[in-house]
C-alpha cells in the first residue's frame, strides 16, 4: 500500500516525560479543497486507502463510539469498527506532493470505528469550502466505506457533526469554527431532505 503519512524514522518513548517522535520530510502543499480543485481525487484517495487499514483494540486511540457519545442521538453503536481514523481533514493537514499525491499529517485525533467516519468528516470540510451538500457527498461517492455506509448511520453522523461544531464554535466563535457549524448544519439539512424523499 503507498504511504498515507510520512514515515516514522525514530521514536523516543521517554524523553523528559515527552514521547518523541522523527517523521519522514515530506515536501508539499496544503490541499485545496474549493470545488473543481485538481487536489480532490488525491485527498479523497488517501482517505480510502486509510479506511483499509485495521486498528487492533490495542491501539493507544480513541473509540469513535466514546469520543462522539455526547453528540449523537441515535445508537452510538453504529460508529464503531476497527478501521483506523484520522478525523482531522483540515486542508492544512494534507500535504498535496509534486507527484499530485496526498499524505495526511498532524495526526493530533486518531481514532478507530467505522471506516465510512472519515468520509463523513471530509464532506463537512468540503462544504465550508463551497460545495453543496450533494456535491460533497458525490466526491467521496467511489469511496468503499461510504458506498456500504448504511444512511442511518450516516444521518447519525450528520446530526452527531452539528452538535460537535456548535460546541466548538460556541466555546471558541473563531470564523473558519463558525463556518464549519455552519456546514454541519447544512449537510444535516440536506440528509434530512434526502430521507424525506
Amino acid at each position: 500500500m503507498r504511504p498515507v503519512a510520512p514515515a516514522v524514522l525514530w521514536h523516543l518513548p521517554d524523553a523528559g516525560g515527552w514521547n518523541v517522535l522523527g517523521f519522514e520530510y515530506v515536501e508539499g502543499r496544503h490541499a485545496d479543497y474549493a470545488p473543481g480543485s485538481p487536489d480532490l481525487p488525491a485527498v479523497v484517495d488517501v482517505m480510502a486507502r486509510i479506511g483499509q487499514i485495521h486498528c487492533p483494540d490495542t491501539a493507544p486511540v480513541r473509540d469513535a463510539r466514546r469520543s462522539f457519545a455526547s453528540y449523537v442521538d441515535g445508537p452510538a453503536e453504529l460508529l464503531g469498527g476497527d478501521t483506523l481514523l484520522h478525523t482531522d481533514y483540515n486542508p492544512e493537514n494534507v500535504l498535496i506532493t509534486a507527484n499530485g499525491g496526498a499524505r495526511l499529517i498532524d495526526w493530533a485525533w486518531p481514532g478507530r470505528g467505522a471506516a465510512w467516519i472519515d468520509p463523513c468528516v471530509l464532506v463537512v470540510r468540503l462544504i465550508a469550502a463551497g460545495h453543496a451538500p450533494e456535491h460533497a457527498e458525490g466526491c467521496v461517492g467511489g469511496v468503499p466505506a461510504w458506498q456500504t455506509a448504511s444512511a442511518e448511520g450516516i444521518d447519525v453522523f450528520a446530526a452527531a457533526s452539528v452538535r460537535l461544531w456548535a460546541e466548538i464554535a460556541e466555546n471558541d466563535p473563531q470564523p473558519w469554527k463558525r463556518d464549519m457549524a455552519k456546514a454541519a448544519q447544512q449537510w444535516r439539512d440536506f440528509r434530512i431532505q434526502l430521507r424525506a424523499g
